[in-house]
């Protein structure tokens, strides 16, 4: 089978739409698929061309505003025609991304014979004031991609029921397959019952309501320690020295095996955000046998068995978590 992927950028993320492509496109690729990767490269003038661990990876030239949206650095279209003869299976990842949508759509006016498959990864809106009010016209086109797939690839049943309410012409054609966990993650056990600090780890941004960990860390005596990158990261880290000065730590993206010892160690995951379609780093502390603080809508996204926190937030304890080797089967069996 040959597998042509579109997504918005493709690095190492902790649980972002790169990691989720990452994942399943190498596993594609150790089975003895055919896989490509068109993906966004931000600041970047000219494509290149590279091998990552059995994919072949196009790296295309786009602008990404606060790291956001990314739009093609020059026309894809003609380049996309002769990929769209070549793969079995198309399938574009997020439709939060210009360069994903605009792809995908060509790939789909191009693609005679290949299966269309679209994750849209989807919020239901922007983020910002400007980004929800462009979200407006901007679902025009997203409803455009949806209605050209043959399949509709919702993460939770949770993501399915947002999509259908905002597009119902999909209805017959949404599967839902949720994310997986790299296996690595079960080489480690839950240290953190007498830690003293909390964890979340993935983007930055202003949605992900960060401030809300910081006052429940403050609240609980614990360390807040946040992992990764993200345009809201200068804002919460003022946040942070005006309400609980030296309580909150802010570290780069780690390398894999430091991440997940610090998780390890954590008393608790913490991850606030209303608008996650499905938040695999909550999953990797689960795995381990962490408990998590989240909103109720991850939990819900995560069929998650939960106990009351507060107003805001619950503790979910356990939920059903698989492997991305266990994911693959299901993309081929359920989505392919």
């Amino acid at each position: 089978m040959r597998v042509l992927f579109v997504a918005p950028s493709y690095y190492p993320s902790i649980g972002g739409v790169e990691y989720v492509v990452k994942s399943i496109a190498e596993r594609l690729a150790r089975m003895g698929h055919e896989v490509t990767v068109v993906a966004g490269n931000p600041g970047a003038g000219e494509p290149r061309e590279e091998e990552v661990s059995g994919v072949r990876v196009v790296r295309w030239p786009v602008w990404g505003p606060g790291g956001a949206y990314h739009f093609p650095g020059r026309s894809l279209e003609g380049f996309l025609v002769d990929l769209a003869r070549y793969a079995n299976i198309v399938h574009i990842h997020s439709v939060h991304s210009v360069f994903s949508v605009l792809a995908g759509l060509a790939l789909t006016k191009a693609s005679r014979k290949a299966r269309v498959v679209v994750t849209p990864h989807y919020h239901g809106t922007g983020h910002t004031y400007a980004r929800r009010v462009l979200w407006l016209p901007w679902r025009r086109w997203v409803s455009k991609l949806l209605r050209g797939a043959d399949v509709v690839h919702a993460v939770s049943g949770r993501e399915a029921s947002l999509v259908l309410s905002h597009y119902p012409h999909v209805r017959g054609r949404v599967a839902i397959v949720p994310n997986g966990v790299d296996e690595d993650v079960y080489g480690y056990r839950w240290l953190g019952r007498s830690s003293g600090y909390m964890l979340y780890a993935g983007r930055v941004e202003k949605y992900k309501r960060l401030d809300l960990a910081v006052r429940v860390a403050k609240e609980m005596g614990l360390k807040l320690l946040v992992i990764g990158r993200g345009s809201y990261r200068d804002k919460l880290a003022k946040y942070a020295e005006r309400v609980y000065r030296g309580g909150v730590e802010l570290l780069d993206p780690q390398p894999r095996e430091r991440y997940l010892e610090l998780l390890s160690q954590a008393r608790y995951a913490v991850n606030p955000s209303k608008q996650e379609a499905f938040s695999i780093f909550v999953a990797e502390a689960l795995a381990m046998g962490m408990p998590a603080l989240t909103s109720r809508e991850i939990a819900e996204n995560l069929e998650a068995i939960v106990k009351f926190f507060n107003n805001e937030l619950v503790v979910i304890e356990r939920a059903p978590v698989k492997t991305w080797s266990e994911v693959v089967h299901q993309y081929l069996s359920k989505l392919y």
